[in-house]
């Protein structure tokens, strides 16, 4: 068959070589391809050169033949080799490369597997010498792509090509095995849980210093690739976590072994120790290892736990105790891993849904029986206390009523000490010297003028009218009825602040517990307490307001029939302050005195019958004083009352005391008038008849004082106001240093021997009071001359003028 064919190529290479006889002109040949073409004895494409002197039958057997001469071509240049126009070329380039399948077209070119062959088999050449070599390098040298050069290059990878691909570079087996051997070595020496990424980096500072600069870069990938071949060949063992967080399986075996140790022996564990283990799921990695246990807040614990915690709560709760569950437990557990624990405690569940406990503050369980057992002591603790109208009450209320009524009994001996007042002035005017002995005097005439005011202040009671009396008893019972309602809607009862007080002065065993944190069990449980407490106040105050109220009411009747007296006798004794008005300083002392001696005492009667009536309305229990005498009150006393004392009310009550301790009569009437219209008790006005009345009473008591009066030194005030009533018709009350200057506006008004008679009479009081006052011991043991004559002529004069004040008040 092959000699055949060779005969033949020699026959065609002879007709080809021989002459023809008949020559045709190219215009012929082309005449004549084309009748063919005609009568399709030729049923293929003919194709002209571009120089159009040649015909190409078979485009593609010659492309084919030209790429597997060349191994690799680009369609210019194959356009150019087959001497056709580029247009057919790129036109025939899919339809070849399809037909043959070692062809491939890429980026204009077309290439055969034989060219990459030999491409393949001089990169491994160049591999075996250099170790490794990047594919970015090759792709630049062939001028192709990178994606083309790692194609090509895989499927050969192993046979032509003896090396590794990763990561975009070429390594030789040699090489794999040295840094996988570094990979290796590095994880076996890895006892904690570590993140990969610094492993790798660590290892490519490595091989760059053994390499030198002429290595390549080691990718990240490499490592990991290499240490994912290690994990599934089981030459290194731990897990791997999110890709780079790798756990060895040493250091997973220590913490179980940690973790079963120490929840054996405590039979809890906390989270944040399994944190520091480096386990991120505490709670899933203990369920799943010990299915019995029972998760809390921070801790996981043991069912044993949980049962020796309702074990110890129940026997506290059936003896009608308390329980604190957290000091039960380790110190590292919270109060909500206490509170989650009673959660799980099924007989306290039962004991708290059945109302047989109580839980408070998140991990205080109290019994039913011992909630109720404080709640009875405290309403006993209440009951000796006395009920208040506010929580400040409970706190101060028996020191207040101590202080109160110690200061009380100490003006009461002030008061009694202050008995014969006379004799002890003179006792004691006999001990200063010097410049004291006017002071003296002016204090010794003064407290006459008392003497006389008090007498006269008793001669006045009960000489109001019965229809005064009537109206005033009716306003007293209207406005109790108020005060009573009005007392039923403001009073709030103990505050939580006093029962929790309260609780713990009680319970001892919160105190030695060291509960001192009031919003962990003692509010809520006051809070709880509160209704029952405030029940039985109320009950307690209601019967206190029913018994009191009657009280109330001979209180307010008492204390108004006392006001309109004393403040008539004030009404009184104010219009006689009219004759002073020019001597301004004569009027500043009048007015001193009249607000020491008369108002001091009608202001501290009016202070004590508020205060107690405010005490009464607000359900105290006031014992009811036998003497209805009010006591003499000082500034501060007066000071601590008024403050007690409603806002409105407070404030015209402090216009009072301040008053009290001024210059003016007015401003004071003025201020005592508010106060008790504030407090609803009206007072009566001085009218003409009033005051005709009480003159006339006033004069026949000083009259009879005149006559029975046998000391010398207190006749002389007393005939002064008497003389007053006589000649200007006021009652005047004058301390001892206005006697002289009052003495004066009565001699124009007496004939020249009562005028001499009086002023005589006071010239020699006033030297025998001088006399005592300078001699030393007490008057029994003075026997001075002068004393003596002084005092017989005093006696001697005390009947002229008596005689002259009785006659001259027969007379009028």
């Amino acid at each position: 068959m092959d000699d055949e064919l060779l005969e033949l190529q020699r026959e065609f290479e002879f007709a080809q070589q021989a002459k023809s006889s008949i020559r045709l002109s190219e215009r012929n040949v082309v005449e004549l391809v084309q009748k063919l073409q005609q009568l399709q004895f030729i049923d293929f494409e003919l194709l002209h050169t571009v120089s159009g002197k040649e015909y190409i039958t078979l485009l593609r057997n010659e492309m084919v033949a030209e790429v597997k001469k060349l191994g690799r071509i680009s369609l210019i240049d194959l356009a150019d080799a087959t001497g056709v126009d580029l247009y057919y070329v790129e036109k025939q380039a899919q339809s070849v490369v399809t037909e043959h399948g070692e062809l491939m077209l890429t980026q204009g070119e077309i290439m055969s597997e034989s060219y990459w062959d030999s491409i393949a088999e001089e990169i491994n050449e160049r591999l075996q010498e250099c170790s490794q070599i990047a594919l970015t390098e090759l792709a630049a040298q062939l001028n192709v792509g990178l994606d083309l050069v790692s194609s090509v290059l895989e499927p050969r990878l192993g046979t032509i090509v003896k090396g590794r691909l990763e990561g975009g570079q070429l390594y030789t087996p040699a090489y794999v095995a040295r840094v996988g051997a570094m990979v290796r070595g590095a994880v076996r020496g890895i006892t904690v849980p570590t993140n990969l990424t610094v492993v790798w980096s660590s290892l490519q500072q490595l091989l760059q210093e053994i390499d030198g600069t002429s290595g390549l870069a080691v990718e990240g990938s490499f490592f990991q690739s290499l240490f994912n071949g290690l994990v599934k060949e089981g030459k290194v063992l731990g897990s791997l976590r999110a890709g780079v967080h790798w756990t060895p399986a040493v250091f997973a075996v220590a913490q179980r072994e940690f973790v079963d140790s120490f929840f054996s022996q405590n039979s809890f564990i906390t989270y944040e120790a399994l944190h520091k283990l480096g386990i991120p799921q505490p709670i899933q990695f203990l369920q799943s290892r010990y299915p019995e246990g029972k998760p809390l807040v921070t801790t996981f614990v043991h069912s044993s736990m949980i049962e020796m915690v309702d074990a110890s709560t129940e026997d506290a709760l059936d003896r009608g105790s308390w329980s604190d569950s957290l000091s039960l437990l380790p110190s590292s557990f919270t109060p909500q891993d206490a509170s989650k624990m009673l959660s799980l405690c099924q007989s306290i569940q039962n004991a708290v849904k059945s109302n047989k406990a109580h839980i408070f503050g998140d991990f205080y369980v109290l019994s039913s029986s011992f909630i109720k057992d404080i709640c009875d002591r405290v309403v006993r603790e209440l009951e000796t206390l006395g009920v208040s109208g506010s929580a400040g009450d409970f706190q101060v209320s028996n020191e207040a009523k101590l202080g109160h009524e110690s200061s009380r009994l100490n003006d009461s001996n002030e008061m009694a000490s202050d008995g014969g007042a006379n004799r002890l002035a003179d006792k004691g005017s006999k001990k200063k010297k010097g410049k004291a002995t006017g002071n003296t005097v002016a204090n010794l005439s003064e407290s006459a003028a008392d003497n006389q005011e008090q007498t006269l202040t008793k001669s006045k009671r009960g000489q109001k009218r019965g229809k005064d009396t009537s109206s005033q008893t009716s306003d007293s019972k209207t406005g109790s009825r108020k005060e009573l309602l009005k007392m039923k809607e403001d009073n709030p009862g103990p505050s939580e602040e006093w029962i929790m007080q309260k609780i713990t002065a009680l319970v001892s065993d919160f105190e030695e517990q060291g509960i001192d944190d009031p919003e962990t069990i003692l509010r809520p449980l006051a809070n709880q307490l509160r209704p029952t407490i405030i029940s039985s106040w109320m009950e307690k105050k209601k019967a206190l307001l029913t018994n009191n109220a009657e009280r109330m009411k001979r209180l307010l009747d008492n204390l108004q029939k006392k006001l309109d007296e004393s403040f008539l006798n004030m009404q009184l004794y104010e219009k006689a302050l009219e004759l002073f008005e020019d001597d301004q300083s004569t009027s500043v002392v009048l007015h001193r005195h009249l607000l020491r001696t008369v108002a001091a005492p009608m202001v501290d009667m009016l202070l004590q019958n508020l205060d107690e009536h405010n005490k009464l309305k607000n359900g105290h229990d006031e014992q009811e004083a036998p003497n209805s005498e009010s006591v003499s009150l000082s500034p501060g006393d007066r000071t601590v009352i008024f403050k007690s004392f409603p806002g409105a009310l407070a404030n015209k009550a402090l216009a009072v005391v301040e008053a009290l301790e001024g210059k003016s009569v007015e401003i004071f009437m003025a201020a005592f008038r508010m106060v008790t219209e504030e407090s609803g008790l009206p007072l009566k006005k001085l009218d003409k008849k009033l005051e005709r009345t009480l003159l006339h009473s006033y004069r026949k008591e000083l009259t009879a004082q005149v006559s029975a009066e046998t000391d010398p030194v207190s006749l002389l005030p007393k005939v002064v106001s008497l003389l007053y009533i006589q000649v200007y018709h006021k009652a005047l009350q004058a301390p001892g240093r206005a006697i002289s200057v009052a003495i004066s506006h009565l001699k124009d008004k007496l004939d020249e021997s009562a005028c001499k008679i009086l002023t005589d009479y006071q010239t020699a009081t006033v030297t025998l009071l001088t006399l005592l006052a300078a001699s030393p011991g007490d008057e029994e043991d003075c026997a001075s001359d002068r004393i003596l004559s002084k005092k017989e002529l005093l006696e001697s004069q005390m009947l002229d003028l008596k005689s002259l004040v009785l006659s001259t008040s027969q007379s009028s």
